[in-house]
């Protein structure tokens, strides 16, 4: 299962990359949740040949992911992002119990709304 949600999250990220017939089994298969049976109805081949043309599409997926690494930056920058959120929150929480700084406490609200807009786009 995890590795068919890493598969799906590349799919995502460089899906475009992709020939427009791997972009559409790769689209059944993740989206649609189809049946690899029910992609060569659908399709007209093999199981054989849809199970092929997901293989060789995933390994180019993979292969952009090792190349580039923009998926796994956006993972790290988003993981980043949700730690400055987290670190806002106790900032704020604190400054409210022991009253340092209004002050303070504006700077945290500001660094947690530019925090979710980056997350939000």
């Amino acid at each position: 299962m995890a590795k068919n949600y890493e598969d799906a999250f590349l799919f995502d990220f460089y899906g475009d990359l992709l020939t427009e017939k791997q972009r559409n089994f790769l689209d059944y298969y993740y989206n649609d949740d189809l049946s690899l049976s029910e992609i060569a109805e659908n399709e007209g081949i093999t199981r054989q040949g849809v199970r092929d043309a997901i293989k060789r599409a995933q390994g180019q997926l993979e292969e952009l992911e090792s190349c580039l690494g923009l998926a796994q930056r956006f993972s790290d920058i988003k993981e980043c992002v949700n730690r400055i959120i987290d670190f806002s929150d106790k900032i704020t929480e604190y400054n409210l119990h022991h009253e340092i700084s209004k002050e303070l406490n504006d700077y945290s609200l500001e660094i947690k709304a530019a925090a979710l807009t980056i997350l939000e786009s």
